[in-house]
């Protein structure tokens, strides 16, 4: 063997033992050498759950606790057809009104409650509400899954201790510090294998599963007819002026 072709066969083994055919990395190691390994990535953990709330659809009974307030009642509809409704105890009026958001493919209505009353279109279909009759609790069931299903939305997400009252794998979120209209609010959310909200911690309030869920119905009611009435805002309404003394003066 000539000594160019005795280099050309330990240049092919040299290349071969560094490509592909060679041992593979085993990756990062303990000090005793075992392999270390990989940790599961929360964002993901999270999606595949909130992927499978998507595809629900059921009526689940809640409770809203909001600081420095009693419990509210929080009714969820997620209809077969894909209109969705919330029904909000003290939703509206610093908490003294009931109100439904409810979603349809014609948009999204605004609807008193307890008693019924006309229902008015606030906003179109999957949009948000304007920020002075907006409750946000719906965004958790409807507008937020999409948010954590986008892996290009920035957000934290990280494992967070169970909420009381759940046993459900629970996540601490958080929207990029560079967005100037966050995508959801921060906070924590748990969801069970069936990919039902149990509980969640956010600025509005705490949320938590209260009883069974049941079955879906076909489509949502609006629990009035449409009207152009003007919406209920969420802030308590300043108190009315006092009715004016009319005094009559003595005739002279």
């Amino acid at each position: 063997m000539t000594t160019g072709t005795a280099l050309s066969v330990l240049t092919v083994l040299l290349l071969a033992g560094c490509g592909s055919g060679g041992t593979p990395d085993p990756g990062p190691t303990t000090p005793d050498g075992t392999p270390v390994a990989a940790q599961p990535d929360p964002r993901g953990l999270l999606a595949a759950r909130v992927a499978v709330a998507k595809d629900q659809r059921y009526v689940a009974a809640y409770t809203l606790t909001v600081p420095g307030k009693g419990p509210r009642s929080v009714l969820v509809s997620i209809a077969t057809d894909r209109t969705w409704r919330v029904d909000i105890q003290g939703g509206a009026l610093g908490g003294t009104a009931d109100v439904a958001i409810a979603g349809r493919p014609e948009g999204v209505y605004q609807c008193p409650i307890n008693p019924a009353s006309s229902c008015v279109k606030v906003a179109a279909a999957g949009k948000k509400l304007p920020p002075a009759i907006d409750p946000r609790v719906q965004y958790v069931f409807v507008g937020w899954l999409d948010v954590l299903l986008d892996r290009q939305i920035p957000l934290t997400v990280n494992p967070a201790e169970p909420l009381a009252g759940t046993s459900a794998p629970c996540f601490a979120v958080e929207p990029g510090v560079t967005a100037i209209a966050p995508p959801i609010d921060p906070g924590t959310f748990c969801y069970n294998d069936n990919g039902i909200l149990t509980a969640a911690k956010l600025p509005l309030g705490q949320l938590m599963l209260t009883g069974e869920v049941v079955a879906a119905p076909s489509t949502i009611s609006l629990p009035g007819p449409v009207a152009d009435d003007a919406p209920l805002g969420t802030a308590t309404p300043p108190p009315s002026p006092p009715s004016a003394s009319v005094s009559a003066s003595a005739p002279r």
